[in-house]
């Protein structure tokens, strides 16, 4: 059983990088598609960036969740705990090392993204294993938790608040739209 959620953790960490980078450039790809737009990256934002993880946890969250169910029951709320710390690092380790070195460059961006996926995925692991969370609440919280990033990651590309996290460093612009 051990050996099995290894393979699914590993999986779901391969995937996540791999689809997070495609969906780094998917939105170029189409031609500036709004439905492109809801799942993949806008703008060079860290927002934008934070999707890029979040996107691809959250649909391979959703084919792990109707293999591992019956084995893993408290799936959804140690996932929705993973993708919240997952997320949440990429702007605090961007932050924090730009803050520090003075600059940001882009082998530290993929670094970042990938240790963030990483993460995620290691504290999914260790709260599966050991059966944390599983009351039938927290379950209920996960579930509201991942389908609410979702709804944000979404909403907030379309109508995003004039805040720094969600700018384009490089064009300035907030989200899809123009200021």
């Amino acid at each position: 059983m051990r050996r099995k959620l290894i393979r699914w953790e590993l999986l779901g960490f391969l995937i996540t990088v791999a689809a997070g980078t495609l969906l780094h450039f998917l939105y170029e790809w189409s031609g500036g598609s709004k439905a492109a737009a809801a799942f993949s990256a806008v703008n060079e934002s860290t927002w934008e960036h934070m999707k890029l993880l979040f996107i691809p946890l959250f649909f391979f969250s959703l084919i792990q969740v109707i293999f591992l169910w019956k084995t893993y029951p408290n799936l959804p709320a140690v996932r929705g705990l993973s993708t919240l710390v997952g997320t949440a690092l990429i702007p605090v380790l961007f932050y924090t090392y730009t803050g520090v070195w003075g600059k940001d460059a882009m082998w530290a961006d993929i670094a970042v993204f990938v240790l963030s996926a990483a993460a995620a995925f290691l504290l999914d692991y260790a709260l599966l294993r050991r059966g944390r969370l599983s009351s039938p609440f927290l379950q209920l919280l996960g579930v509201i938790v991942l389908w609410g990033l979702l709804f944000a990651f979404i909403f907030f590309t379309f109508r995003p608040p004039h805040l720094a996290v969600f700018q384009d460093p490089v064009t300035l612009h907030y989200g899809i739209a123009r200021p």
